[in-house]
């Protein structure tokens, strides 16, 4: 079949994606259902054969970024996220990185533990990954020169840890990510909101930005509201959204018409 380009599908991930062809895909952006934290209309889904078809249709060199986080049923967490990244690697793909999403505006829950503030970004590869362009933040001591220094190696014996340099005035982001989330106030796409677990345009548009380069092919087999395929299209990628509720094909197809950025 010819690959959907920039179309939100709607229906069943696991039947739409085996009727892509072999290594199409050059980076998924998703996030799937956590447990049972919410249903979206009551409809279920296949890890397992969401999970193999991914593997399929990735590029050699093209990445998975899969947020996902864990239920907590009778006092404790399901561990759900930890067997998901384990059997991504199992089927083949390289554990690339483990981020961290940090909800910097995140609601209490008043549990018998510390609350809750971020979920798992799993970074996973087709191999080594082909692109990585590195978002950077200003490193705070730039125009100093940092001093020469050692570290203690075999017991007793110090060597150079480095020599003096200069600070360079950037350096690459760290791997937790803070975002805030469900702020409705300073949004300018209200629609999002008509989703329950839409996640920030930031945060997709960081990921894209970072494994992908315009002209590439952006996938997300758990469209929801369009978040995805929103970010990919306004950063020159094309984008493919499956999701299986009409509902939400229908928010993501009004977002997508409408143009507007947070």
């Amino acid at each position: 079949m010819n690959l959907p380009i920039n179309q939100i599908i709607c229906g069943d991930n696991v039947e739409t994606l085996a009727g892509f062809p072999d290594g199409c895909i050059d980076l998924t952006v998703t996030s799937p259902p956590y447990d049972n934290l919410r249903t979206y209309g009551g409809h279920s889904w296949d890890f397992e054969g969401v999970a193999q078809q991914l593997w399929r249709v990735t590029k050699p060199g093209g990445v998975v970024v899969w947020v996902v986080a864990d239920a907590t049923i009778d006092g404790s967490e399901t561990g759900t996220s930890f067997r998901q990244a384990l059997r991504f690697m199992e089927i083949g793909f390289r554990l690339h990185d483990t981020m961290i999403y940090q909800k910097a505006n995140a609601v209490p829950l008043t549990h018998n533990r510390y609350e809750q503030q971020w979920e798992f970004m799993f970074v996973l590869s087709h191999g080594a990954p082909s692109t990585f362009n590195p978002l950077t933040i200003k490193c705070i001591h730039a125009g100093r020169t940092n001093p020469s220094g050692t570290f203690r190696h075999d017991g007793t014996d110090c060597r150079a840890a480095n020599t003096p340099k200069d600070v360079s005035e950037t350096k690459f982001r760290f791997n937790v990510w803070s975002y805030e989330v469900g702020n409705m106030k300073s949004s300018k796409d209200t629609i999002a909101f008509k989703h329950p677990a839409s996640f920030p345009e930031s945060l997709a548009r960081d990921h894209i930005l970072s494994w992908s380069n315009e002209g590439d092919t952006v996938l997300d087999p758990f469209s929801g509201s369009g978040t995805t395929a929103k970010m990919a299209k306004h950063n020159g990628r094309q984008y493919i959204g499956i999701e299986v509720n009409p509902e939400y094909c229908e928010i993501a197809e009004e977002r997508l018409r409408q143009g507007v950025l947070f």
